[in-house]
This record gives C-alpha cells, sequence and structure tokens, in this order.
C-alpha cells in the first residue's frame, strides 16, 4: 500500500509539474558535443584544446518528457552532430510516443542509406543540412565534411521519402553566409531548386570565436551597405520564389537593435548534454577559459547557465529568480552575454 501511495504520490506530481510548465515555442537538446567535422569557425574548432565532449544520457533525457510534452517544437541538435549519439532514434521514438513534433540539424556526413531509412522511419517531422558555400567553397571552411555527399544525402532522402509516400521529414539548408562568399550568394538557387528542399535558412557568423573570423562577418557598417546587402538578399528571395524554393534571411540596419532575440529566450530554452539550462546554445560553449569577439574588442568567455535537471527541476530552474530576471532585463538592460549579439544586432 505504501509503493502504491508513493507510485501515486509520484504521478500527481509529475503531473502537477506539467500543467504548470510555460508553453514553450521550442527546446533545443544538445544530445551530443562530439563532432565528426572541422569547420572553420566552429568554437568546436577553434577551442578544441579547452572543449569539453559530452553526451546526454537516456536517463537525463527521460527526466525532461514533461517539459517536451509542452513544447511546440523539440530541437535535437547543439555543439555537436546529432547521429553521433548511439540512442539518437531512441530519443526521436520517445518524443514522438508522447505526441512531439522533432527536429534536428546535421552535417549529413553520418546519413547513408541505412540510416536515412531509418529517419524516414522514425516520423521525424523536420531536418536541416548545414552548409557554408557552395561546391568547393563549403568543403574549404566545412573541414571534414564534402559538399558532393551531403547533396548525395538529401537526393537519397527525397527518394526514400518518395518510395514510402511520405512527406517527412521536410528538409531545410541551413546556409551560413560568409563575406569571402557573397560574390556567389545567386549560386544557392541553382544549387538548392531540385533536390526536395523546401526552405534555405541564410545566417551569418553570429559568434566570432577568433580574431582571424573578423573579416567574414556581415554586418552593415552604414545605411548604403545595409541596402546593398538588403537588396541582394531580395534578390534571392524572389528568384527562390519563382522555383519554389523559400528563402529566409534577418537584417537589422546597422546601429539599431531588433525588437526580439531570435533565440526566442522568452519562450524557448536550450538543455546542454551535461544537464544544465541556459537560454540559447550561444550562452552554453562546452569549453572553459576561452575569449572570444565582440565586435573589435576581444572578450572573456563565461557560460550563463541557471541550473541542472540532475539537480532540479526544469519548472523550478525556469521560475527561479536569477532566470525570471535574465529574461526580464532583455527589454531594458539586456545581461552581458547578450549585449552585441547579433542575434540582437546585425545581421
Amino acid at each position: 500500500m505504501a509503493v502504491l501511495r508513493k507510485s501515486i504520490a509520484n504521478h500527481f506530481a509529475r503531473w502537477w509539474e506539467f500543467e504548470r510548465m510555460p508553453w514553450l515555442d521550442w527546446v533545443q537538446v544538445e544530445v551530443t558535443s562530439r563532432c565528426n567535422a572541422a569547420c572553420t569557425y566552429c568554437p568546436r574548432t577553434a577551442y578544441r584544446s579547452n572543449w569539453s565532449n559530452r553526451d546526454l544520457s537516456l536517463d537525463k533525457f527521460e527526466r525532461m518528457l514533461p517539459l517536451f510534452a509542452t513544447a511546440r517544437m523539440i530541437h535535437l541538435q547543439g555543439w555537436g552532430e546529432p547521429f553521433l549519439h548511439g540512442d539518437f532514434f531512441e530519443m526521436v521514438a520517445r518524443l514522438k510516443k508522447i505526441g512531439c513534433k522533432v527536429s534536428t540539424t546535421t552535417n549529413g556526413m553520418l546519413l547513408d542509406r541505412q540510416n536515412i531509412g531509418r529517419l524516414v522511419e522514425s516520423d521525424i517531422d523536420h531536418i536541416a543540412f548545414s552548409l557554408a558555400g557552395i561546391g568547393e567553397d563549403n568543403d574549404t571552411v566545412r573541414k571534414k565534411t564534402e559538399y558532393r555527399m551531403v547533396l548525395q544525402a538529401i537526393t537519397d532522402l527525397a527518394a526514400e521519402k518518395r518510395a514510402r509516400h511520405v512527406d517527412t521529414p521536410t528538409v531545410n539548408i541551413a546556409f551560413l553566409l560568409l563575406r569571402s562568399y557573397l560574390r556567389d550568394i545567386h549560386r544557392i538557387i541553382h544549387a538548392f531548386k531540385d533536390h526536395g528542399i523546401e526552405q534555405v535558412i541564410v545566417s551569418t557568423l553570429d559568434f566570432v570565436p577568433s580574431k582571424d573570423l573578423r573579416e567574414e562577418i556581415l554586418v552593415p557598417s552604414d545605411e548604403n551597405m545595409h541596402g546593398e546587402l538588403k537588396s541582394l538578399l531580395e534578390g534571392l528571395v524572389k528568384e527562390g520564389e519563382r522555383v519554389g524554393l523559400n528563402i529566409c534571411y534577418r537584417l537589422v540596419p546597422p546601429g539599431k537593435r531588433s525588437p526580439i532575440c531570435t533565440e526566442n529566450i522568452e519562450r524557448a530554452l536550450f538543455v546542454s548534454a551535461d544537464g544544465t539550462i541556459s537560454p540559447c546554445a550561444f550562452a552554453n560553449i562546452p569549453a572553459s577559459g576561452i575569449s572570444h569577439m565582440a565586435g573589435d574588442c576581444e572578450k572573456i568567455y563565461q557560460r550563463l547557465t541557471f541550473g541542472n535537471i540532475t539537480d532540479e527541476s526544469i519548472l523550478a530552474i525556469w521560475q527561479n529568480k536569477g532566470y525570471a530576471s535574465f529574461r526580464a532585463s532583455l527589454d531594458s538592460k539586456p545581461h552581458p552575454i547578450c549585449q552585441g549579439c547579433p542575434k540582437l544586432y546585425g545581421v
């Protein structure tokens, strides 16, 4: 009888937490910080001697299911390649069992035909492939990946979906636009228009881990540059519309701040593979003793976390005073880690 009472109490405790959880737009879950690529602009490459490889355990993942059930989307990816985690497909299965929409982002190098079959069988909703150029341009900066193999994986995925008569997962391209390759932006449409790709999300270098990468940032320095860049991107959008390819981008005028943070910190959060919770992935880079560039200044990097799911519930972490104050500060005086961040300022 005592065991039964305890079981009922635990059930209602979980139900009560579920009911009180905020309705989140998404939760980004880092399943691993390990990666098989060595992208030149990635913090993992720049900080490799200080990097902490970490994998999210199934036990910690299971603890978060009540939270996941309250979110519109669970994105399984952080500072690593998600398909390196041996339990990736099990995590997708558990999420789909409780009715979650699930997405991920990959470098595509582990998606052979077998994994593509498993991916379609998993009923995952969305997948994005990371690229940073067309052809050899991509391979130059995304070292240990091959543009040719990524496009082949996308083609094979489209064929597998047709064979099974399914529409999911939908396929996006997460395209990092570096200044070096701005001249080739027009090549995007031709490269992606006939591969079953629904959307290309164009972003710029948001986190600059070393001085050597400053020249790759695409932030308009004045109104003229802003106008030229906007015209170029709008031309890309219109060209995409003509062939049924949706192009998305974000551009903030120079010297102005966006009214919103694209990381959506008031309705989203990031869970790292070690169980710590942060407002976004940029606030939880798994490296110590590092610095990064904020404009022309070098800045010591400090992780910003508000608790660990091993020690307390996500609800308690979300509601704690420090986390609540952080979210409230965005409208007045953003936290130092947010000041100068391209998610608020710049492209």
